[in-house]
Order: structure tokens, then sequence, then C-alpha cells
């Protein structure tokens, strides 16, 4: 089947160069929005939880309108190129685990990238079934003004230490090794 060549095209202008990580993000979001019958997202409708913060992940923000602004694109670095999608109205959700190409061997970048655009979905992917539920909708927090720096923090953000209120840059984490 292969990706439109637009759709290529606006993610490598958003990414700023072509290069395989960003054609398999397209790939996923396709793969997705196929499978889930996603539109792209105006507000929280659409969440994606990317398992990395490679290249891919600038073909989501472009593909499905999941954005970490908006709250539906949430990082969770694993170190896996793993993708999971969910549609909140009708509560449904994949995950999508890039499968290491098959017979790579001999291929540069460039058509490493072309395999992946060209390739069909279920070549480049497991499909499975997110083993949790979409974060819940973003919320507003109230600020609070640091009393180390004087910076405002979001109020789930700050600690207390000995009565003050500290945001996380002047909060020293305790630890007794655990």
């Amino acid at each position: 089947m292969g990706t439109p060549a637009s759709t290529w095209e606006r993610c490598v202008e958003f990414h700023g160069h072509a290069c395989p990580g960003l054609a398999i993000g397209v790939k996923a979001c396709e793969a997705a929005m196929t499978r889930l019958g996603l539109a792209f997202a105006a507000d929280e409708e659409v969440v994606c939880v990317a398992e990395n913060d490679a290249c891919g992940v600038d073909a989501v923000q472009v593909l499905t309108g999941c954005s970490v602004g908006k709250g539906n694109l949430i990082l969770k670095n694993t170190g896996k190129m793993a993708f999971s999608f969910f549609c909140r109205s009708r509560e449904a959700g994949v995950r999508l685990v890039f499968k290491k190409p098959i017979n790579r061997e001999g291929m540069d970048r460039a058509a490493v990238q072309q395999y992946i655009l060209a390739a069909p979905v279920e070549e480049l992917f497991d499909f499975k079934t997110p083993g949790y539920a979409p974060p819940e909708k973003a919320r507003l927090f109230a600020s609070i003004v640091c009393e180390q720096c004087g910076e405002n923090c979001a109020e789930h953000c700050g600690r207390l230490h000995e009565g003050k209120k500290l945001c996380l840059d002047c909060f020293a984490q305790y630890s007794r090794g655990w």
C-alpha cells in the first residue's frame, strides 16, 4: 500500500529531516488510526502513550493531533519502539510494537526508510492490547510560589520541606539507597 507522499512530506517538514524512525511513527499512526477508526484529535479524544522519545513521536503529533501540551501524548520512555493509542469515545485501544525488519542486511538508511514506508503494517508491528487503561484527561492545577527560588510551579509538582513550599528544582530528593 505505502504512505501517501503528502502525509510523509508533512511529517518530514515538522521533524526536520527524513529518517527510518520517522517512518516507523508514520506507519504506527496509520495502523492505529485505521484499526481504531481515529480522526485527528481536536482535543483529548485520541490518546497516545509513546514508549520512547525518538523520531516517530513527531509523526504522532502531526498525524493524530496528540501533543504533550494538550495532555493526550504521554511519554513513557521504556526505550521500546512501541505506541499505545486509545479512542476515548469507544473505550478502545491498541498497542503497536515495532518488529525488527527482516532482510535489512546490505540496506542503507534510505532503503530501510523506503522499506518501512512501503511495507504492510502487519509486517512491521505486533498488535497487542494495552495492559492499562488510557490516562485520565489533563487537569488544570493551581500554581504555588517556591519559597526558595521564587518561581511558580504547578501545585501537584510542589514539595514541602521543613514547612516550606518548594519546586522540584529546589527540592533535594531524599533516598536511603532503595
